[in-house]
């Protein structure tokens, strides 16, 4: 059964007249009197305003790209209009429309929601629940959201998958090789296969092929910025560190941009299930953490933007003194500035040196186990190769989907891997692990898809060859610290080094650098890009929630 026929009284939540009063306080806006029929809000209406019914009724729906409409629900007098989307301005996922007698309803901005959530615990809650489940019902939901049309397994629509289910926006893949529909709109559209994927918003645009940047402007995921604005934070990576340190900075009055260039979540959020994470002992997936700590940080105002990229810092060199504002330089030319910076860039996958290894990402290779991948290689012998805890939680993950798992690993599981994790791999009667063994090749077949692999034993120097079309590979991160430009001093692995001194270029500043704080007087680093940090989910949260009280202390009077 779905969530919304499971859970329907918490998705569509009725207030009694107390709390329409209480709920009223929180917007200035009048009550207004819509005629019937008459559209309330619009499918990917960016800003969109919660509706609080007084009278009458609201009819939502949901339409795809192809225009399939189809009725969500019916909301009555005490129901909000509403989820995720009208907290962050992005655009909606859903439309309303006055129903048969016409309604009236008073309008809530999403500063005014988020006032209403906070000030109140009890409406708080409710409503926070309610945006919450309406987006996962959404996500559920096979005829919400964007269509993409291509041929699965190839690598720009098994990135675009990822990109829109990391993003919680849902999406339907048609086959242009096998359904009706998706090749009666190539053939209207008349594109070549080097077109494809094509992707159908679902306000009915058409993109070829897009980038995450292009799709994310067409649904509204990236949002529009105020360049002239200067944050008190700006947060470079939205994984588990810059999502703590959003919700620690923005709860505490600070105005927080949080920028990543792929999904919030990071690393962390491509991990089938973390088991270790104090407070869920039957396990969580990083995903879903991921996505809990992303809706916490906008309940409490952080604008967070995806998928934008930063090239490069300027600190101002020399000249710069510590009060003035430190500028962010994306890729697409705008900047953006702000009192202090925190790096939270995480990690980026290491590479094994194998040629013509990039020939291969995304036509069976790959660096993390979604159900993006899953569904790709389900009933089919894989290969993983890795032997820390995020292949221990991939192979858990992927056994149960597919008919063998070739596990490829330098050394004993005992020397790298959590102990609940190697008993839960012992047990899978399907997985086989090789110690002592690393690829050194593989080979395409005429579509440039993998078709095989060849391993070496360490010691022994033996070849082996196997038939194969997917491979993992999770064999550690390299710190993701090139658009710092070597402005901020790093260790001989490219770790940022914090608490150790100022550089000599920047202008004195009165005191010594604070723990979590790099050679240049503002800007913080934290989680897995910091020299000496614990590469762990749980250890990244705390430097995140460390770090802001180390921001007031740099940003208040000497």
């Amino acid at each position: 059964m779905s969530v919304i026929e499971t859970r329907r009284e918490q998705i569509f939540p009725v207030l009694d007249a107390i709390q329409i009063a209480a709920a009223r306080r929180f917007s200035d806006n009048e009550p207004r009197r819509f005629q019937p029929g008459e559209t309330i809000f619009s499918l990917g209406e960016r800003n969109a305003p919660a509706w609080l019914i007084l009278e009458g009724e609201i009819d939502i729906t949901r339409r795809d790209g192809l225009n399939r409409e189809a009725q969500i629900t019916v909301m009555g007098p005490g129901q909000f209009t509403g989820e995720m989307s009208e907290l962050s301005g992005r655009g909606t996922l859903a439309a309303g429309r006055a129903g048969s007698e016409g309604c009236v309803a008073i309008a809530f901005r999403a500063d005014q929601i988020r006032a209403l959530i906070i000030g109140s615990a009890e409406l708080g809650e409710m409503l926070m629940r309610a945006f919450i489940l309406r987006r996962v019902s959404l996500l559920q939901d096979v005829g919400a959201g964007s269509v993409l049309i291509g041929q699965p397994g190839t690598p720009d629509l098994s990135r675009l998958q990822n990109f829109l289910t990391r993003n919680g926006y849902p999406c339907t893949v048609l086959d242009v090789a096998s359904d009706p529909q998706a090749r009666e709109l190539v053939e209207q559209t008349g594109v070549t296969s080097a077109d494809l994927p094509l992707m159908v918003c679902p306000n009915g645009t058409v993109l070829r092929r897009p980038s995450n940047a292009e799709a994310g402007m067409c649904l509204g995921i990236t949002p529009d910025l105020d360049l002239a604005k200067q944050y008190d934070v700006a947060v470079v990576g939205g994984g588990p560190a810059g999502l703590a340190a959003a919700v620690y900075a923005a709860s505490e009055g600070l105005s927080v941009l949080v920028l990543d260039q792929r999904a919030f979540g990071g690393q962390a959020g491509t991990s089938a299930r973390i088991e270790n994470y104090l407070g869920f002992p039957t396990g969580i997936s990083g995903l879903a953490l991921a996505g809990r700590a992303f809706s916490q940080a906008q309940k409490f105002g952080a604008e967070i933007a995806i998928p934008l990229e930063v090239a490069h810092l300027d600190c101002g060199g020399s000249a710069r003194r510590a009060s003035e504002p430190l500028r962010l330089e994306l890729t697409d030319g705008r900047s953006l500035y702000a009192r202090s910076v925190v790096v939270a860039s995480g990690a980026r996958y290491r590479q094994p040196s194998i040629p013509n290894l990039d020939s291969f990402e995304g036509a069976g290779v790959s660096y993390w186990a979604s159900a993006v991948e899953a569904k790709l290689c389900e009933g089919e012998e894989i290969s993983l190769v890795g032997g820390g805890n995020s292949a221990g939680q991939a192979v858990v993950f992927l056994a149960p989907k597919v008919k063998h798992v070739h596990m490829v690993v330098r050394r004993p599981l005992e020397a790298t891997m959590s102990r609940y994790l190697i008993d839960r791999i012992a047990a899978l009667p399907n997985v086989t692990i090789y110690t002592g063994a690393e690829v050194i090749a593989l080979e395409g077949d005429e579509t440039g898809a993998l078709c095989g692999a060849t391993f070496r034993g360490l010691d022994s120097g033996k070849l082996y060859n196997y038939p194969l079309r997917h491979l993992f590979l999770f064999i550690g991160a390299d710190p993701n610290g090139d658009w710092l430009a070597q402005r901020v001093a790093v260790d001989n692995r490219g770790f940022v080094i914090t608490g150790r001194g100022f550089a000599p270029t920047d202008e004195p500043v009165g005191r010594d650098p604070l723990p979590l704080e790099t050679s240049v007087p503002g800007v913080f680093a934290i989680g897995d890009v910091r020299a000496g940090s614990t590469k762990r989910v749980a250890a990244a949260v705390g430097e995140g929630a460390a770090v802001v009280a180390q921001i007031h202390s740099a940003l208040s009077p000497v």
